[in-house]
């Protein structure tokens, strides 16, 4: 026996120090390729350390050896030595039987690194010299997925697919199909390949894609069925219950909708998006006051998120709290307002606590977004009427009536002005 397998089998028996004497035995006395062979064993149990003293022993002696140098680029990769890393890659030259290899190792750390743009130049170059490999068109379907390139891992994923190519390095490439049609809209093409998964195989990021599909082909039975599988299989997976709730909204099921929402909340105290989606459905359910709650409280952990922001406003005005609207967005809108809607929301609320000159100003600043919207017309028509100013009530009356001729009671008002 070998000492190398002698090492072997000691470290398989959990025998560590004897392990170590044989492996130092197996260095002194083991052929170069008895000592290759521990090393790739040993990368692969995970003892990379002692791989890496086999490699450099062995380059030490075969400084010319490419694939020396290529391993030890991937342990430098994984040990954090980047530097280290590519002055290994770049001693293997183009003509090199290995050079596609090295190609394929500086792809993976330049992605590490956040070179996109270099790691794609490097997957190409690989793939232009050798474009019938499979593991190069895998590589590269990958990079594009994994940087929300879809369209192109799609083309590769499909070429591999075709060629009855299923699964590689442990991934589903069915699976990956379907949830790069789903991540660029092709809900059609996506639910075919997802539904080919079976359950036991996906996990929770293509189980949520299976039911995001079913919802935006908008057959919410269905969707429903695969968010609660989700929910009971990783219910911390907070994603899916504003999903959730809205399949039961698009069903008329708004109890159930709001059962599934606050489940969220208790699951995810700080997401904004499920304390949004929660007031938004407790207005539907008619729970005014339990709507304000979940407002506030989305309000409270993102401040600067314009939908809760203009939710939150809409509901102070509704109820007529019109001193609560002002403080909400005084304090956002020190100087004036850039969104026509809470401009409007502001108008309303100075006019209604007696600010006419601050509710004249925010009315002008709505009305650069709202000139066709009629309810925002004619109260403005309205507001003018009252403030005693004719020129900007029959300006804005005139626009009114373009859109709504058959008013009766704005129609008087023009006459007056005839």
């Amino acid at each position: 026996m070998s000492y190398s397998k002698k090492a072997l089998d000691q470290l398989e028996g959990g025998q560590i120090d004897d392990f170590k004497k044989s492996f130092q035995q197996a260095l002194d006395n083991d052929s170069d390729d008895l000592l290759y062979s521990l090393a790739e064993e040993l990368y692969s149990l995970g003892f990379s350390n002692y791989s890496n003293t086999i490699y450099e022993k062995l380059f030490k002696k075969y400084p010319d050896d490419d694939g020396l140098k290529i391993n030890l680029a991937e342990l430098a990769i994984d040990d954090d030595k980047d530097d280290k890393a590519l002055n290994y890659l770049s001693q293997v030259s183009s003509d090199s039987d290995e050079y596609v290899r090295s190609l394929m190792v500086a792809a993976d750390l330049y992605q590490t690194q956040g070179m996109f743009e270099i790691s794609e130049q490097k997957l190409l170059e690989a793939q232009k010299l050798a474009p019938d490999e499979d593991v190069i068109k895998f590589a590269l379907a990958e990079f594009y997925f994994t940087t929300r390139n879809y369209r192109k891992a799609i083309n590769l994923y499909l070429s591999l697919i075709t060629s009855g190519t299923l699964e590689m390095s442990s991934v589903n490439l069915v699976e990956r199909l379907g949830v790069s049609y789903a991540e660029i809209g092709k809900f059609e093409q996506a639910i075919g390949y997802l539904e080919q998964i079976k359950p036991i195989n996906m996990n929770s990021d293509v189980k949520f894609e299976l039911a995001f599909t079913y919802f935006n082909l908008k057959e919410y039975q269905k969707a429903i069925k695969a968010f609660e599988d989700l929910r009971d299989s990783d219910p911390q997976y907070s994603s899916l219950y504003p999903y959730l709730a809205d399949s039961f909204v698009n069903l008329k099921r708004v109890d159930e909708a709001l059962k599934a929402i606050q489940e969220g909340i208790s699951i995810d105290q700080f997401n904004e998006k499920i304390w949004q989606k929660a007031g938004q459905i407790a207005l539907m359910a008619n729970e005014d006051d339990l709507a304000l709650k979940y407002l506030k409280k989305g309000h409270e952990i993102a401040p600067d998120d314009m939908e809760i922001l203009t939710l939150l406003s809409d509901w102070y005005v509704s109820h007529e709290r019109y001193s609560d609207n002002l403080t909400l967005l005084e304090g956002v809108f020190e100087e004036h307002v850039v969104d026509a809607h809470l401009a409007y929301n502001l108008a309303l609320s100075y006019q209604n606590t007696g600010d006419t000159k601050k509710a004249a100003k925010n009315y002008e600043l709505a009305a650069n977004e709202l000139s066709d919207n009629p309810e925002f017309l004619k109260r403005a028509t309205l507001f003018y009427r009252e403030a005693g100013k004719p020129d900007e009530e029959r300006k804005y009356l005139k626009k009114y009536l373009d859109i709504v001729p058959g008013d009766i009671e704005m129609e008087a008002m023009w006459d007056e002005f005839e």
